[in-house]
């Protein structure tokens, strides 16, 4: 028999399941489709050490700025992080990890690690003003697929 997967609140739907050092994959775009109350449920658990995927990093009050406030999270794998003090504070004064990656190289990584495919053909412009880029035809697709030691999706759906 099959458990439910609907949950009377964020709390519980990520209760036993979260814990340090995890990775999580953030759904949303920008600041819109966020899971805000999973997020506020995710920084009331007191995670720890958490690498966290998603397209920005929120602001310093809302979304993942959340978390960054509280240090919850270790890495940041982003597309986007231009509009948060916090994170600014934090990236430059050692205390987190964050790896750049374009929007499309980003959906693609995660698309391609729910599929299962382990890499994936990321071809990259070579004019990148990114400083740390190294020209490479194969990148590391994000583990996506359950008990694969791969990031969790965090969505909620009242």
């Amino acid at each position: 028999m099959s458990q439910s997967k609907l949950y009377d609140s964020a709390e519980s739907a990520l209760k036993d399941i979260v814990q340090d050092g995890q990775t999580l994959a953030i759904g949303g775009f920008g600041l819109c489709g966020i899971p805000e109350a999973l997020i506020l449920a995710l920084r009331d658990s007191g995670a720890k050490e958490l690498t966290c995927i998603s397209n920005n990093a929120g602001v310093d009050d809302f979304g993942l700025g959340l978390l960054l406030q509280t240090r919850q999270i270790k890495k940041m794998i982003s597309s986007y992080v231009g509009e948060n003090k916090e994170f600014e504070r934090q990236f430059l004064g050692g205390e987190l990890e964050v790896e750049l990656t374009p929007q499309g190289t980003l959906a693609e990584k995660l698309r391609a690690g729910g599929a299962g495919i382990q890499r994936e053909d990321c071809r990259r412009r070579r004019q990148t003003p990114t400083p740390s880029y190294r020209a490479s035809r194969n990148c590391h697709a994000y583990p996506v697929l359950p008990g694969s030691g791969s990031p969790n999706l965090l969505h909620y759906r009242k």
